[in-house]
């Protein structure tokens, strides 16, 4: 069975709410023990009930990934709990928006602990766990921001995904002949409790209608590669990201997108 994860037991940081919930919810339907790794107490309480009640098995660990300490108690804990760790995912990301002129140099850290830092945090402490069991996976929601394309007011929260591209690809050299892969997947505009707070239906609509699919991405669309890249199936993957992103970073311009589109809808 394609993405079969049973009694695997893996760890989704920023799994309270939207692409982190969404992947937690895939790997525990997958057969994978969820330790929910979150800051807001209520939100991470909401997706361990959800999974309990959908029959799975999962732990809330409340953790501030911006804090080096927090993640090392909370992957000790989680082994503690389940005996073991097999995948680890750094998804928990903030994205405020600045000019770099006006940055604040507290909102410039705070996004590269959460975002970059902690990556390099939750790496170093599942390895030895992960070297236990002969393997794993460590897997990253990176972005399509930073890495291949660019958006203004956002050069701190780019700054942080490209680098987390680069970590990917040196990471995966390092440990894979301990048989541990380390992959990402890059989001284009996926709709998200988040997003929906950043625009209204008139502005949604105008985004998704630059993108070549016509609309925005689930949450679902970037857990479900997630959990193809924790499967064995994609155990000869490592060093890489996958962009899923309904093809909005192919157009060379959206204006001429749009015209195609108008046109073919006139013929």
């Amino acid at each position: 069975m394609l993405g079969k994860l049973t009694d695997k037991v893996a760890i989704v940081t920023g799994a309270g709410q939207g692409i982190g919930e969404s992947i937690a919810k895939i790997f525990a339907g997958a057969g994978a023990k969820i330790v929910v790794a979150t800051r807001s107490q209520e939100n991470g309480q909401q997706t361990v009930d959800d999974i309990i009640e959908a029959g799975g098995d999962a732990l809330l660990i409340q953790t501030d990934v911006s804090q080096q300490a927090q993640i090392n108690l909370m992957v000790k804990r989680a082994v503690e709990h389940y005996g073991r760790l097999d995948i680890a995912i750094h998804n928990a990301a903030i994205f405020p928006m600045h000019s770099v002129a006006d940055l604040p140099a507290q909102v410039l850290d705070d996004t590269l602990a959460i975002n970059l830092k902690a990556a390099f945090w939750l790496t170093q402490a599942a390895i030895p766990h992960l070297r236990r069991q002969g393997g794993g996976r460590l897997l990253f929601t990176s972005s399509v921001t930073g890495p291949t394309v660019a958006m203004p007011l956002t050069a701190h929260y780019a700054a942080s995904k490209a680098g987390m591209n680069g970590f990917i690809k040196t990471a995966a050299i390092e440990l894979a002949r301990e048989n541990i892969t380390v992959n990402g997947v890059e989001p284009g505009y996926i709709l998200t409790q988040a997003m929906a707070l950043l625009a209204d239906a008139d502005e949604l609509q105008e985004m998704a209608s630059m993108i070549p699919k016509g609309e925005l991405g689930k949450p679902e669309d970037i857990a479900n590669t997630m959990l193809f890249l924790a499967s064995n199936e994609s155990a000869y993957i490592t060093g890489q990201t996958i962009v899923v992103d309904g093809g909005s970073t192919l157009p060379e311009s959206p204006v001429i997108m749009r015209q195609f589109y108008h046109q073919g809808e006139k013929q």
